[in-house]
């Protein structure tokens, strides 16, 4: 497939002069520590309870192994897939990230500025601080998704729907992990809130009644009384491929595609939710197994590395999705920030597949990774 994304935006990972730059998305967590006072950092880097979940994210890669194969004709090798449909330079996308805003005053403006520069999907959250329109304006011609969290008033969700809609959003993401607020410890400790002045753009309001906005009084926007059979009414109404988010078992994959989603996203919240749940990475392939062969498959979770990307694409996922690292580099960066990173993620991708032999993302297969020994 030929290069449609320019040179000049190009990562060099072979560069030899010794820099100050950060150069993967670890240097750039630091910077973001640096950075964020303490409870902020901590809303964002935390998960639920004693953060198994979230350390098994990104272990889960270590116990996989790569099989690099060699003599094969790697002299042009593009990172480039589509993604329902959509063309895009990589098979990595920016996760829905609510209170971009804490990180970086631009927020989630700059990300939809960054998305759209490494030539990949951006996810807005519903609990983005800026308007779907807003996002939109920022990078117009760029692919957008948006990520839903249903609003207990039926009303107020159809209201979100046509937001996401007229601005362009081409699927709705359906996260449905979040029935109830995982126990977030870091947020207690810091006794962690949003900045009195902040608002959520998709409600058009300031917080008002809310009082004090912290991240459990924000999951009251969020029913919890939602069945399968709700999927009906929300393919009727948002007249867009709805693609569920929270997938970490067989069984509901195969409720999500008989319900009429057009793809699912094998996902645990990072770590956020549950805790002890299964790795995003440990779930994938029963869920590749279940549906992979009707819709595609995406997943979100311990995403570090290029790497960390191919091991996922060669277990099924059609793509990725990363959240924190799109944040680290929105906090110490701003708008660069964020694009650095997601041009790392794809300088580091496009190095592995032509190590491992492959000279696009679809080539990666079941026989390029092996389980490392215990």
């Amino acid at each position: 497939m030929p290069a449609r994304y320019p040179v000049s935006a190009a990562v060099k990972l072979d560069a030899v002069e010794a820099t100050d730059d950060p150069v993967n998305v670890g240097d750039y967590e630091q910077l973001a520590r640096e950075a964020l006072d303490e409870g902020t950092f901590g809303y964002f880097a935390g998960g639920a309870g004693d953060e198994h979940t979230l350390r098994h994210n990104v272990e889960a890669f270590d116990r996989w192994r790569l099989r690099p194969r060699v003599l094969v004709d790697v002299g042009s090798v593009s990172t480039e897939t589509t993604v329902l449909g959509q063309d895009v330079s990589m098979p990595v996308l920016a996760s829905p990230v609510a209170h971009q805003r804490m990180a970086h005053p631009e927020g989630e403006l700059a990300v939809a500025r960054a998305a759209a520069a490494a030539g990949t999907i951006m996810c807005v959250p519903t609990f983005a601080m800026a308007t779907p329109a807003e996002v939109a304006a920022e990078a117009p011609d760029a692919p957008r998704w948006f990520q839903l969290y249903w609003h207990p008033d039926r009303e107020v969700t159809r209201s979100i729907l046509d937001q996401a809609r007229e601005a362009g959003c081409t699927a709705i993401v359906f996260t449905v992990d979040l029935p109830k607020l995982g126990r977030r410890e870091r947020d207690l400790r810091t006794g962690f809130t949003l900045h009195a002045d902040y608002r959520m753009g998709i409600y058009g309001s300031e917080f008002g009644d809310l009082g004090t906005l912290t991240p459990a009084t924000a999951a009251e926007l969020v029913d919890p009384r939602l069945t399968w059979r709700d999927l009906e009414w929300l393919h009727d109404t948002a007249q867009l491929p709805v693609i569920v988010k929270g997938i970490l078992t067989a069984e509901d994959a195969e409720l999500a595609v008989s319900h009429g989603s057009a793809a699912v996203i094998v996902s645990n919240h990072g770590g956020r939710q549950l805790d002890r749940a299964l790795a995003s990475l440990e779930a994938l392939p029963e869920v590749v197994e279940a549906v992979g062969d009707r819709v595609e498959v995406l997943m979100d979770g311990g995403i570090r590395r290029g790497a960390d990307v191919a091991i996922a694409l060669a277990l099924g996922a059609r793509a990725v999705c990363v959240g924190r690292p799109v944040v680290w580099g929105l906090a110490a960066n701003g708008e660069e920030g964020a694009r650095h990173v997601l041009e790392l993620l794809r300088a580091e991708l496009e190095l592995a597949l032509a190590l491992l032999g492959c000279a696009s993302p679809e080539d990666l297969g079941r026989s390029h990774v092996a389980r490392a020994e215990r």
